[in-house]
């Protein structure tokens, strides 16, 4: 035990400079499921899209409550994953990683409590 208080270097307190990405999807988005020209309009995933509506809800709750830390929810796109193995769809995790990594490595000024896709905000 070192007698430290955590956060706290030289008598300063450290700035929280944290960065929360929630990977959620456009099925679990209000705007997304009743729009008939969307494909999640026709997708019949009540479980899976009421889970990624709470983890969307829990990152606006999220950046609401911690302003010292970018909460962000992020909808990657189909990607190939043991999931979609079976329907031999989606893009490679690489690719869908890109967005993860933007909206973690965000600067200062950067947005928080938004979800996004690879081209930017969405509504939810």
């Amino acid at each position: 035990m070192t007698g430290r208080t955590p956060g706290v270097v030289d008598g300063r307190r450290r700035r929280r400079r944290g960065r929360v990405v929630t990977v959620s999807s456009s099925a679990g988005s209000f705007w997304a499921v009743n729009n008939p020209d969307r494909p999640e309009f026709h997708l019949p995933l009540a479980l899976y899209s009421a889970s990624k509506s709470a983890a969307t809800m829990l990152t606006i709750q999220y950046a609401k409550s911690q302003p010292g830390i970018k909460f962000n929810a992020l909808e990657p796109g189909t990607t190939a994953t043991d999931m979609t193995a079976a329907f031999g769809i989606g893009r490679s995790p690489e690719e869908s990683a890109r967005t993860v990594v933007r909206l973690a490595t965000l600067g200062a000024d950067g947005p928080t409590g938004t979800f996004q896709d690879e081209s930017g905000e969405l509504p939810w």
